[in-house]
């Protein structure tokens, strides 16, 4: 289905350049291509543009400006220095990993061993339990902090505080009405402050910061905080939280110590990936190669593997868990394309109705949430995919811009017996019973809010911009001062002048990718150009014609040398 190309305008509704920006961008030393850019994203204020250019450690908020990170930190030094046994409940995913090995490396620099728990995804869910609270109490442990996590558990911690212990929540999922009656919650959702939108390894890294100073006073050497900033930039990347503000100044720093590689796991985790080790890596490296591995332990067998490697002391004994986790990331990935190719079949039975809700009794629940998004991806409908899951469905959905998923789920309620997430995306349970009219009533929630006809996809545009200015290797450094791209700070799309298409090539393992060489006729440059899982869409007569694409240019290094990267993101034919 073809996209709908729109041209990217502010949040606000402005719609006129100010003409104050060409002073602006002379005192900042920007193009004022790079100004505009900057301006659609909502940057208008000085000291904003100065922090994005230059997002330095310096503009990270104090601790006194999160919700609950001074009493927490307080609260988990006295019981420490009390000699209470603390236990770190974590999840299974990256964001939960890698915030269980920040509190363990800042406890054990201060000569604190901590015990920890990471929920196994079949047997235990998401979330704490109180069987598993009662196990680590029968342990002795007596204090609990929980990352990523324990926001909604409230008969677990309820538990807890019924067992004596001291229960510290940090979280960053949306708290119900009803809070759980823990001794002290973190959570930046729970009342006004820097970064609603930050991830759990965020709120536990300015949590342990705090501790550290705390924990400092006793005579100890403070740590320095910044050697974890590449397990809070690999969880809040694989998180795909907005990248604004103090996510953005945590990732971009943390970025620089994922360059560096000190840490044994991340070098070899590195390596595995197909990198060189101290090769500085972008945010969507991250996210497509090193995050996933982190992930496949959790979705396939025991997050315990991730941990482990994260904390490696050395190389050696980082390389054979990199590896393993390379093992579990291909099974992964086998396991994704076989129930894919099994929903498509479904999906392909239902194109008339304006969602998708697709059925396995077999899949892997710790794959569905990612064979969601491939579906949303080609069908452009909000999906949910389910699989069996003892005496219930287990459900992960993904939705579109249009339609709120969770709300959607709202209304269905009555039929669940649990649902969660936000607005794209979401897990639900339904028993068998109510599976059918779940179904039903679920895609007449979308039809009552969508209509019935097919949703157009939307490719936002920044700009016009012609292969000349593409190919100039100034302006697209200073493109690379926008990264790091994500959610929340995407990487600027701009429209071609028509191309014409002087050479098409197949690529990769299956020849689902396909290279274009394209000639800008208005200024007689040719790129060659990539389009990624799009060689189906490119026929082989398309050599000679003529196309516009929407494109993401940027500078690739392959042996030292330099070279202009097209990434295509939709096209027309002209």
């Amino acid at each position: 289905m073809a996209k709908n190309w729109i041209l990217r305008t502010r949040r606000d509704g402005q719609t006129e350049f100010p003409a104050f920006f060409e002073t602006l961008a002379d005192r900042l030393g920007i193009s004022m291509k790079l100004a505009r850019l900057l301006w659609l994203r909502g940057l208008d204020r000085p000291e904003a543009l100065a922090e994005y250019l230059n997002p330095g450690l310096r503009h990270l908020a104090r601790p006194e400006r999160w919700p609950g990170i001074k009493e927490a930190a307080q609260v988990l030094a006295d019981a420490l220095r009390a000699g209470r046994t603390l236990a770190v409940w974590g999840d299974y995913d990256a964001d939960g990993v890698t915030s269980t090995a920040i509190v363990l490396e800042v406890l054990e620099h201060h000569g604190f061993k901590a015990l920890w728990h990471l929920p196994d995804r079949r047997s235990e869910g998401y979330g704490m339990n109180a069987e598993g609270v009662e196990a680590l109490a029968a342990q002795g442990v007596s204090v609990l902090l929980t990352v990523d996590c324990g926001i909604s558990d409230n008969g677990a911690i309820a538990r807890a505080r019924e067992l004596g212990m001291t229960v510290v929540v940090t979280d960053h999922h949306l708290p119900p009405d009803d809070l759980p009656p823990a001794t002290v919650l973190c959570n930046p959702k729970l009342a006004d402050c820097p970064c609603i939108a930050l991830a759990g390894v965020g709120v536990t890294f300015f949590l342990m910061a705090e501790l550290n100073a705390r924990l400092a006073e006793g005579g100890t050497p403070r740590m320095d905080m910044r050697s974890v900033l590449d397990l809070v930039a690999l969880g809040t990347l694989a998180d795909l939280v907005d990248l604004e503000g103090q996510n953005r100044i945590l990732v971009k720093n943390g970025l620089l110590v994922i360059a560096e590689a000190r840490r044994p796991g991340i070098s070899e985790l590195k390596a595995v990936s197909g990198f060189a080790p101290l090769a500085a890596l972008g945010a969507g490296q991250v996210v497509f190669s090193l995050a996933p591995r982190i992930n496949a332990a959790g979705r396939v067998a025991s997050a315990e593997t991730a941990l482990a490697l994260l904390r490696a002391r050395t190389c050696d004994e980082a390389a054979d868990l990199a590896r393993q986790l390379d093992a579990l990331n291909t099974q992964r990935r086998t396991e994704e394309e076989r129930i894919t190719e099994e929903a498509l079949v479904q999906a392909e039975n239902e194109l008339d109705v304006p969602a998708l809700v697709i059925i396995g009794a077999d899949w892997n629940q710790g794959v569905i949430g990612i064979v969601a998004s491939r579906l949303v991806e080609k069908y452009n409908k909000p999906t949910l995919v389910l699989c069996r899951d003892g005496a219930s469905f287990k459900g992960s959905g993904r939705s579109i811009s249009e339609f709120d998923l969770h709300a959607g789920l709202a209304s269905c309620a009555h039929l669940l017996e649990s649902y969660g997430g936000h607005r794209m995306a979401a897990g639900v349970r339904v028993s068998p019973e109510n599976l059918v009219e779940f179904k039903e009533m679920f895609i007449d929630v979308v039809a009552d809010i969508l209509g019935t006809a097919p949703v157009s996809a939307i490719q936002m545009v920044d700009d016009v911009l012609d292969f000349k200015t593409a190919s100039d290797f100034i302006f697209l450094k200073e493109l690379e001062m926008m990264q790091p791209f994500g959610v929340g700070n995407p990487e600027p799309v701009f429209q071609s002048p028509p191309l014409r298409v002087m050479r098409r090539k197949l690529f990769g393992p299956q020849r689902n990718h396909v290279l274009l060489d394209l000639m800008d006729e208005t200024c007689g440059v040719t790129l060659t150009a990539k389009a990624w899982r799009q060689a189906d869409q490119f026929p082989a007569d398309i050599e000679g014609r003529t196309v516009r694409i929407a494109y993401s240019p940027s500078i690739d290094m392959y042996n030292g040398i330099s070279s202009v990267n097209v990434r295509i993101r939709d096209w027309k034919l002209m």
